[in-house]
């Protein structure tokens, strides 16, 4: 055996691999040209053009490269492992070519400079960035890796590009449940639902009294559920109920589902309002305005509707792990810490853009242990499973179901610990490393302030690890990795004797 067929074997479909990989370099390529658009309305920022054209012009060029030389072996199956393998790759080159003008202009170090793009693309929203004196047209960047890793690179690949590919990519930017059918009508109307958030958002922000850039970036953010601001103190510098009231619709619907949202926008009431995800999702609001109203802020805001506006945004902000906030936290009692840790953890909606363990699973578990407990109770001859319901379906646990979430949430509670420790071995308490570890790998974005200019450069390593495997949701990060050493490791064997 040849080391091509060898290599045909251990990475087979590679044709269509190269195919999908050069055409997520061509939408890297061509959102790194996007804020150009910024510079017709403030062309005083002219000067910082050729930054953005450095990583640009080399990245599509590979793109369009590759995909001429792949163009007769596009056609083939992408499995979920492969898919993964492509996302993975197209995310590296997404936040490698954002380095350099990041850097640039914002005058930060390689490692700064990783940290920020994979806080962007991952959208988690922690900054080692002074917003205030950096230039805008790095403002406009931040919040467009933001809105595209919220939307994910591959499903805007898909739709601008309507390549046939099948659902590997598609499942392993995390989307599960389709809109539609067919993965490319689903695609479609992904975007048409982002972008119906973003312009909504905008004008809305506009009308409560933000100037127009500010309204843009903070749309940007605040669909995707990234955080990043334009502001060092985020929302908190307007001080103003309307600015809050209009971040909230935008925080939950970048929290939702977006089969569940379809739904609500279609006007079917009854399955929206069945879904557990919304059940749990209210629940969870409900509990956490309560706790934080009446024992988490009282003590530091004596006045009623200021503790109403910080419970209510800050319990929002963290479940949806949106990442905005209105004040600070290193004051908090104990008991609005620790809501604010366990929103973090937990999550927004299956299939949106928020991280977290996500609210489906936690459903999950919740369901089989109530089960559990009324199965014990019950005569033996009885036969039934827990169930939940999901979008418009009723979704019954079956034991590997179950197993497989019991899987995920184990491994993530895990790394969190791990990461934790790490930090606090640092010489930060223990309490804030659990709070700022959380919010790196739920892509979350608040902070305690152990996150910032001067944080050790092992840290924020540390946090990116974090972030990118909480925006892949581990199993396609290490699908990816195991896909990529099967095949090496088949490449590398001594070919066989006739």
């Amino acid at each position: 055996m040849n080391t091509a067929l060898a290599g045909g074997r251990a990475f087979p479909h590679g044709g269509v691999a190269v195919y999908a990989v050069g055409f997520l370099l061509l939408v890297v390529g061509g959102l790194l040209l996007s804020p150009m658009l910024y510079l017709v309305f403030d062309p005083s920022e002219l000067k910082w053009a050729k930054v953005f054209l450095v990583p640009a012009v080399p990245v599509s060029a590979v793109g369009l490269l590759m995909v001429l030389l792949s163009r007769r072996r596009r056609h083939g199956q992408v499995t979920v492992r492969l898919g993964a393998m492509i996302v993975v790759a197209g995310w590296l080159v997404a936040f490698v070519s954002s380095v350099y003008p990041i850097c640039r202009l914002a005058g930060l170090s390689f490692s700064q400079g990783m940290f920020e793009a994979v806080s962007g693309w991952t959208t988690t929203g922690l900054s080692v960035v002074d917003v205030d004196a950096a230039p805008r047209i790095l403002l406009v960047w931040r919040s467009t890796m933001q809105l595209a890793g919220g939307a994910g690179l591959a499903i805007i690949m898909l739709a601008v590009f309507s390549l046939p590919v099948g659902a590997g990519l598609y499942r392993a930017e995390g989307r599960n449940d389709q809109l539609a059918p067919h993965v490319l009508a689903s695609t479609k109307l992904v975007l048409l639902l982002y972008s119906v958030y973003v312009t909504s958002g905008t004008v809305a922000y506009r009308l409560s009294g933000m100037a127009w850039f500010d309204a843009v970036n903070h749309a940007f953010c605040a669909v995707s559920t990234g955080g990043f601001s334009t502001r060092a103190q985020s929302i908190g510098y307007w001080n103003s109920p309307a600015v809050e009231a209009v971040s909230l619709p935008l925080m939950l619907l970048g929290n939702m589902n977006f089969v569940t949202a379809y739904l609500l926008f279609r006007g079917k009431l009854r399955p929206f309002g069945r879904n557990g995800e919304v059940r749990t999702a209210f629940v969870l609001l409900a509990a956490g305005c309560c706790v934080l109203f009446f024992v988490g802020t009282g003590s530091l805001y004596p006045s009623v509707d200021r503790r109403v506006r910080v419970a209510v945004f800050e319990t929002v902000t963290a479940l949806t792990t949106t990442g905005y906030s209105t004040v600070g936290y290193t004051a908090w009692p104990g008991a609005g810490f620790l809501v604010l840790l366990v929103l973090m953890l937990v999550g927004g909606g299956s299939c949106s853009t928020a991280g977290g363990i996500k609210q489906l699973r936690i459903l999950i578990l919740f369901k089989e242990a109530l089960w559990e407990i009324r199965r014990s109770l019950l005569p033996r001859r009885v036969v039934g499973r827990a169930r939940v319901y999901h979008t418009e379906d009723r979704l019954f646990l079956t034991d590997r179901m179950v197993s497989s979430v019991g899987s995920y949430v184990f491994l993530y509670l895990g790394v969190w610990l791990v990461g934790s420790i790490v930090m606090a071995s640092f010489g930060y308490p223990l309490r804030d490393s659990l709070f700022e570890f959380a919010s790196s790998v739920g892509t979350v974005g608040l902070s305690v302030g152990i996150t910032g200019p001067d944080t050790h450069v092992v840290i924020l390593w540390l946090e990116m690890v974090g972030m990118v495997l909480g925006r892949l949701e581990f199993f396609v990060v290490f699908v990816a990795i195991g896909g990529v050493a099967r095949g090496l490791g088949a490449v590398s064997r001594k070919p066989a004797r006739r």
